[in-house]
């Protein structure tokens, strides 16, 4: 068996826990402070393969093994690595508590709600990603995965970040700032855990009975009424319905809706989860894009501008929802299908323009396919019976690419 020993924010490791270990393996802090025995082996914990094939070679003697952890060492620690190598029935573990959870509680704050993201050894995109689109959120850092490059992704957002560090040691530091803030400091490498926090959002929540923030909406597709609009200038149910199924918005994910006009696809990405930047062209376009995305209780990033002429300033999406662009479409599919990541998808009623912006998502190495959506609703008429009524076609057009893999989120 291999004992794996969490300890937690600064708790000492009993003697019992090395009583008769054959190899102890840690970080050189845990080993320096722990009573390991004299007779044992111990491998300070660096390149993860070495302490692996050492640990198989004393399992293989029979030798009591323990792995000192900090933390909660199932909790995007080193029990994974573990149990990958050599299964979870040879794993005795002993958790300690987590710096998330050590970090909530200094504010005396619950976090079954919250989601908890690792930036340490991964692309610092989808934490900042899960920043935008959840109000609770905690940041585990890594080297150049810290405070100030987070705060400095964010500087655009209303959000607080709670930076703690050295928890539960002698020089233990919580400290609060805005991410302009937290981007202008060098934090040193000290730092364990970052919350994010939304905090109109957050003190707005309510009782929860499940932990997480919830796998997605129970509705969506929403109705056009559920929106603010004018002039029925929206993407209706049938299509937008058609066109999330194939951008797949998801926690972690960037989304641009491009000629967002209500903004209803933003809205409904971000209710999914994902991050939104909707560009729209009017001023009071944008104002509605953002009644809508406040009311739904999501938030969206209104942009105001023409595409593709404001896309440089914007980073880089997983998916694109293109709902308008007149004369200049081609143009802009062309703009996004190079940036995005997954997908591109292209709502339009002009059967001439469906030629040009096929080429334009091949062209840019997507795969192509599409559909012609032409949808009759049911509607009253007088003496109690019911017609047809029929909504205007619309052409979806969607690129794939390779889908890119989002690791590190824990809901």
């Amino acid at each position: 068996m291999i004992t794996v020993f969490g300890t937690g924010t600064g708790a000492p490791v009993p003697a019992d826990v090395l009583a008769g270990a054959r190899l102890v393996v840690g970080g050189r802090r845990h080993l320096a402070s722990a009573p390991v025995p004299a007779d044992a082996e111990q491998v300070v914990l660096g390149p993860l393969a070495p302490a692996l094939d050492t640990i198989e070679r004393h399992l293989k003697l029979e030798s009591p093994v323990v792995v000192l952890a900090s933390g909660d060492p199932g909790f995007f620690g080193i029990v994974r690595a573990l149990a990958e190598r050599f299964g979870s029935e040879q794993l005795e573990v002993r958790p300690g508590v987590s710096s998330v959870a050590a970090a909530f509680a200094r504010l005396g704050l619950t976090w079954d709600d919250a989601v908890v993201v690792s930036a340490h050894g991964r692309e610092l995109r989808t934490a900042v990603h899960v920043c935008r689109a959840r109000p609770k959120v905690a940041v585990l850092t890594g080297p150049g995965a810290g405070p100030a490059e987070l705060g400095a992704a964010l500087r655009a957002d209303a959000r607080v970040l709670v930076v703690a560090s050295a928890l539960g040691s002698a020089e233990e530091r919580v400290e609060r700032v805005t991410p302009a803030e937290a981007a202008a400091r060098d934090w040193g490498t000290s730092v364990s855990v970052v919350l994010c926090l939304d905090e109109a959002r957050v003190l707005g929540a309510t009782a929860r009975t499940v932990a997480g923030p919830g796998a997605g909406p129970a509705r969506w597709a929403l109705d056009e009424g559920e929106f603010a609009h004018r002039d029925s200038m929206i993407t209706k149910f049938e299509v937008r319905a058609l066109a999330l199924a194939r951008l797949g918005p998801r926690l972690g994910d960037h989304v641009w809706d491009i000629g967002a006009g209500s903004g209803s696809v933003a809205v409904e990405c971000a209710r999914f989860g994902a991050a939104v930047t909707a560009v729209e062209k009017t001023r009071d376009g944008v104002e509605r894009v953002r009644a809508n995305a406040a009311a739904h209780g999501v938030d969206v990033r209104a942009v105001h501008g023409a595409a593709p002429t404001v896309l440089s300033d914007l980073d880089d999406p997983d998916a694109v929802f293109i709902g308008g662009g007149g004369r200049e479409l081609p143009a802009i599919v062309t703009a996004c299908a190079r940036r995005a990541r997954r997908t591109v998808v292209v709502a339009m009623a002009a059967l001439d323009r469906v030629p040009a912006v096929r080429e334009a998502l091949t062209g840019a190495g997507l795969s192509c396919d599409g559909v012609l959506l032409q949808s009759s609703r049911l509607a009253p008429l007088p003496g109690d019976v019911t017609r047809l009524a029929a909504t205007n076609p619309v052409f979806l057009l969607w690129g794939f690419r390779t889908p890119v893999s989002h690791e590190g989120v824990a809901l």
